[in-house]
Order: structure tokens, then sequence, then C-alpha cells
């Protein structure tokens, strides 16, 4: 389970702060799968941070199995996390990545080999990171929030990148983490995946949390989630579109 408790984060100078989030909290249920919705800038990637431990909030606690993150004996224990497809060295190859990793949370290195094979990363597991496509560097970073066997796992845009295999395989992946009892978090913006699987959807807007619920719930009087997130959050409708060449 991941609590947020008034989390409060502004960015930039004191005169004109952006404030993503101004007193937002929230249960994630342990079991549950728990989308984020919201136009870019609202705060979900600092919502993700500041529950992980990455970003301190400027007030409010968030809590992970009952306790701040930093003080866990065996952080990749409680929480795997996967916040930026870019967050490899370049020159390391994902076994290397993931080795590290595993030595750092005190995992057997050959439990990284069960890792590869998951994600389906052993043919490429000597590679160097630079030459991953996308695809590939988000599944390293999903295997990467693997490695501790956590409880609770929180992912940023994974889907990005991903084929249909891949978004196929990680729908009956992220299934298989919540009927394992898990607490899984995941930020995106692909309305029809999160219609589809999601246990419970926040949306995010103005510093807070403007609808929360089931799918039923979030979308309530509207055909679809798509409309429903048109009218928790207007100004979507009215955002520029790039056009396309003629």
């Amino acid at each position: 389970m991941i609590e947020a408790h008034d989390l409060t984060r502004s960015f930039g100078v004191r005169r004109r702060p952006a404030t993503p989030l101004a007193g937002v909290s929230h249960v994630f249920g342990d079991g549950t799968l728990t989308y984020l919705l919201g136009l870019n800038g609202t705060g979900k990637s600092t919502l993700l941070r500041c529950l992980s431990g990455v970003l301190r909030p400027d007030a409010g606690t968030a809590l992970v199995d009952g306790s701040e993150l930093g003080r866990a004996a065996a952080p990749a224990r409680h929480l795997g996390m996967h916040l930026d497809a870019d967050a490899f060295h370049p020159g390391h190859s994902g076994r290397r990545h993931l080795r590290w990793l595993a030595a750092q949370a005190g995992v057997p290195a050959h439990a990284v080999e069960a890792l590869l094979r998951r994600t389906g990363l052993e043919a490429v597991a000597e590679r160097p990171v630079r030459g991953y496509s996308l695809g590939m560097r988000q599944r390293l970073g999903i295997a990467s929030a693997l490695v501790g066997n956590p409880r609770n796992v929180i992912l940023d845009e994974p889907m990005n990148g991903l084929d249909v295999a891949g978004v196929l395989w990680l729908r009956g992946l992220l299934r298989e983490w919540v009927d394992e009892g898990r607490c899984v978090i995941v930020a995106s913006h692909n309305l029809a995946e999160v219609e589809a699987t999601a246990d419970e959807i926040l949306i995010l807007e103005g510093g807070g949390i403007v609808a929360r619920g089931t799918v039923d719930e979030v979308r309530g009087p509207h055909a679809d989630l798509e409309s429903a997130f048109l009218a928790h959050v207007p100004r979507a409708a009215g955002a520029p579109r790039v056009r396309e060449a003629a």
C-alpha cells in the first residue's frame, strides 16, 4: 500500500512558482491497478517521484507499507520503480545494469537471468544500452523495477515505445502483479488502455485530484473515458494541435 498525505511540491522562482501538487492525498491500495491521468505538467510525474522518495515534497508525507521509504531496511523489496526510459548508463549492457541493481538490493546475481527472460531481453542482454530502442529501454526499466520482487510498483509512461506485442505483454504483467496482491501505480496518456484495464483512475488538474474512482465512476454519464476526461479537464479540448503535412 502507498499513501499520499497532503503532498505539496512547487518549482521555479518564488515570485512565479509552479505548483503541480497542492495538498494531494490518496491511498493506493494493495491488489489495485491505479492509473494517473492528466495533461503534461499537471503533476503526474511529480506525484510519482514524491511517492517513490526520488523527490522531497515541500509539505506532506508519502508512506510505503506504512512507513517512509527512506527508513526501510530493504527499500527495493517494498517499492520498485521505473520513472525514466533514459535512466541508464549508455555504455552498460542490460545485464550489467540489472546486476548492479541486484547487488545494491542484496539480491543474488542469478536472479538477473530470470528477469532478462521475463522481460524478453535475453537476446540483447550483452548489448550496450545506447543501442537499445525505446521499447527495449522500457522493458529494461520494468526489469529494474522488479529486481527486489517488491510489494509495490510505480511506472511512469511504460507503454511509450512498445509495439502491439509489448503492450499486450505489459497488460498481462500488470494484471499478474495485481492478482498477486501488489499495489501498482501507472501514469499514462493511453485512455483506451486505461479504460480497458484500470481498477482505479485519478485525474490530476490544477494541483489536485479532480476525479477519482473506478472506470465506471470516473466515466459517469459520459459515453467513454475520453469524454469524461474532457469534462473534468475542459482546457484539454482547446489545446493546440500539430497539423499534419499535406
